[in-house]
């Protein structure tokens, strides 16, 4: 089994802040680290991967959720959870539809996603999420197309009840 690798909350917070001023290959790598993509996905994605992973490692920006060498963390653990759902969605799927969403614009977008990326990330309810859904979309029609956009709107944006 691969490792996978997820954001701790410092990462976290360097995505929002740019504090540590990364490199734009350690950035870029950052914001691709999602918590499902194992190595060998990331390493497709990123220059130098392993030296990039070990960077984000050591500055405890990252860490191995899962695989071969993970510890006892969570994904959940290194996640943001929403402070309360609606009675559309549970909490639980609220941050199974965010954190997709979010994997699905930068598999999409790649860095180029990272404000929208952040947008869905900080949504704490359904509401906040559908208003960073609906301009991901837009964003995804900008870039890529309508059917691209289409695609994503059909998977993710859900009638309103």
């Amino acid at each position: 089994m691969s490792i996978i690798y997820a954001k701790t909350p410092l990462g976290l917070h360097e995505i929002a802040t740019r504090e540590r001023r990364l490199s734009p290959r350690l950035r870029s790598a950052l914001i691709l680290v999602d918590g499902k993509r194992d190595e060998d996905e990331l390493a497709r994605l990123i220059q130098n991967a392993d030296e990039t992973l070990q960077a984000l490692l050591e500055a405890q920006l990252i860490a191995a959720v899962a695989g071969k060498s993970a510890r006892s963390s969570r994904p959940a653990e290194l996640e943001p959870e929403p402070a309360a759902a609606p009675a559309g969605l549970s909490a639980a799927d609220l941050a199974t539809l965010r954190r997709d969403a979010v994997r699905a614009l930068n598999d999409l977008l790649g860095p180029e996603a990272e404000s929208l990326a952040l947008r869905l990330e900080r949504a704490t309810d359904e509401d906040q999420l559908r208003a960073g859904l609906e301009r991901a979309v837009q964003y995804i029609a900008n870039a890529r197309g309508g059917g691209a956009a289409a695609s994503f709107a059909t998977r993710f944006l859900k009638p309103a009840a």
